[in-house]
């Protein structure tokens, strides 16, 4: 499946207040998410020193499922093409890398 494939199919289960004109619920809905997925890494580093198993490993991939499906939303909302997304932040960093500027830090580097 590509990006553009995932985009529509996860816009069919988009129910949520406004869907189509409010990027805001769905911004908070990543914030989120990615919390849990930082929250599971942090238990990994508190429980289990720092070694990922299966069962972890599966629930954190579960996690960054829901993180796709929140980016693909605010992607949706505002307009844009997740493929197209994909691609550019590809060409970005493709970019810093061969100016030997792929550490760092801001946006344009």
């Amino acid at each position: 499946m590509d990006f553009n494939e995932y985009q529509k199919k996860s816009r069919k289960t988009a129910i949520y207040p406004d869907a189509g004109s409010n990027f805001i619920y769905p911004t908070l809905g990543l914030a989120g998410e990615s919390g849990e997925v930082a929250e599971k890494i942090k238990k990994v580093i508190r429980d289990k020193g720092g070694k990922i198993d299966e069962e972890t490993k599966e629930k954190i991939e579960k996690e960054l499922g829901d993180v796709l499906w929140y980016v693909s939303q605010i992607v949706t909302e505002l307009g844009l093409d997740l493929n197209k997304v994909a691609e550019k932040n590809i060409e970005k960093l493709s970019s810093r890398m061969e100016r030997g500027k792929i550490g760092g830090s801001g946006d344009e580097r």
